[in-house]
């Protein structure tokens, strides 16, 4: 299905390097974006990134529940894009394939049960092309918001839609901490993952493909992902299975870098990963924290790395702790990950917990309603930061103890 776009020229002049890419392949590092825009200015600047996450799966933000008519839905995605604009934000990160699905009509998957309650049931509507059209004409841009691996909230294969991939190809996938999930060490998952996720990009004028922080589950006590049969097959020459996991990552974050830089040079590519790389005591690159999880060795992502290659456009780390938290503090964290974008043209944003303000349980920091007004006066201290995204829509709407609204007095007056 074509598409014609405000990016067309540059569209076309990629199209010259087009052609099939192997998977696996082991091409040289993807050129610098072609007419990739300069950074926009730090902190709360008219330019910097204002986002927000729009969540899907669970319907966590939109649709508020399965099922509903394609108004109601309609209006409630309307009303988020309008809530962006009041709050004089400039960018939506839209969750359009949170389990395998999709919220638009894709040759690869099923229509998303989050939009009818049936996995595979056509809405009476395309939510994808609505949003990008509707998000543009308010000045918005609109971000396609994509989860790699993940297959379902479940481990029983028979509530699948026949027909899904999953089911024509149950040796793709694992079952693990009561959830399904592709094995990221198959050529042909990862293959397939990206022509999925893709051909949003080909049918729609997305501005960004953005992925979030799931790449390998977080680990699950007492759990073991079984990947051996693909570990004896592919994981020759590896010292270990960790390196080979992250291996396979690093393919699908390279490989789809070079066909967006090939096919589509002015769609961006980011990643919003969880904050804590690896802490300073696992690693004396990390940073000085004592987290729980560390990505590059529980999920298996060296997001250090994709910023260092150059490999993504930019990177969004999920710094969901207040200022002065002492085992991952929100100071120490931006400083962290400032000083790993510093050279690279690589933008940072960082992720901001508004869904922990005012919520039952947060320490007292949440509950104060200056909290986020002071995350972005911090990240001004920093010129490598270029923005920051906010999770999520819900939250932006309902103001809990008007902390999205002191945001916008203290930092964006006038629209983004």
């Amino acid at each position: 299905m074509a598409r014609i776009t405000r990016r067309m020229f540059t569209a076309a002049a990629a199209g010259a390097l087009s052609g099939p890419l192997a998977v696996g392949s082991a091409l040289a590092d993807p050129p610098p974006r072609e007419g990739h825009a300069p950074p926009p200015a730090g902190g709360g600047g008219s330019t910097a990134m204002r986002g927000m996450w729009v969540a899907s799966v669970a319907n966590i933000d939109w649709p508020a529940r399965p099922g509903l008519d394609k108004a109601e839905q309609q209006a409630q995605l309307l009303a988020h894009l309008d809530t962006a604009v009041r709050c004089r934000l400039n960018t939506v990160i839209l969750q359009v394939r949170p389990t395998a699905d999709a919220f638009w009509p894709s040759p690869h998957e099923p229509w998303s049960e989050w939009l009818t309650g049936r996995q595979g049931r056509h809405p009476g509507w395309d939510p994808l092309g609505f949003a990008v059209r509707e998000a543009h004409a308010r000045g918005l841009e609109l971000h396609a918001w994509f989860n790699p691996y993940r297959v379902a909230q479940h481990t029983d294969r028979s509530k699948l839609v026949d027909g899904h991939p999953a089911r024509r190809h149950p040796d793709w996938v694992v079952a693990y901490g009561g959830k399904l999930y592709y094995n990221p060490g198959l050529p042909a998952v990862r293959r397939f993952v990206q022509d999925a996720m893709l051909d949003a990009v080909e049918r729609y004028d997305v501005d960004a493909v953005h992925w979030d922080d799931y790449f390998y589950p977080y680990p699950v006590a007492g759990a073991q992902f079984d990947d051996s049969e693909a570990f004896r097959t592919y994981g020759g020459g590896f010292s270990s299975r960790a390196a080979w996991r992250r291996h396979n990552i690093d393919l699908l974050v390279k490989e789809t870098s070079q066909r967006l830089r090939r096919d589509h040079a002015g769609v961006r590519f980011g990643v919003s990963p969880f904050a804590v790389w690896r802490n300073r005591s696992t690693d004396p690159l990390g940073s000085d924290t004592r987290g729980g999880v560390q990505t590059y060795d529980d999920l298996y992502a060296d997001t250090r790395k994709w910023v260092k290659q150059g490999w993504v456009d930019h990177i969004v780390p999920q710094v969901y702790w207040h200022l002065g938290f002492a085992p991952a503090d929100y100071a120490e964290l931006v400083a962290w990950w400032s000083e790993v974008v510093r050279g690279t043209g690589v933008d940072l944003y960082v992720g901001e917990a508004l869904y922990k303000v005012a919520a039952a349980g947060q320490p007292e920091p949440w509950h104060d309603p200056a909290e986020l007004s002071r995350h972005l006066h911090h990240c001004r201290r920093h010129p490598e930061v270029k923005g920051n995204v906010f999770f999520s829509a819900k939250g932006v709407s309902a103001d809990p103890i008007g902390a999205m609204s002191q945001v916008v007095r203290d930092h964006y007056r006038t629209r983004g």
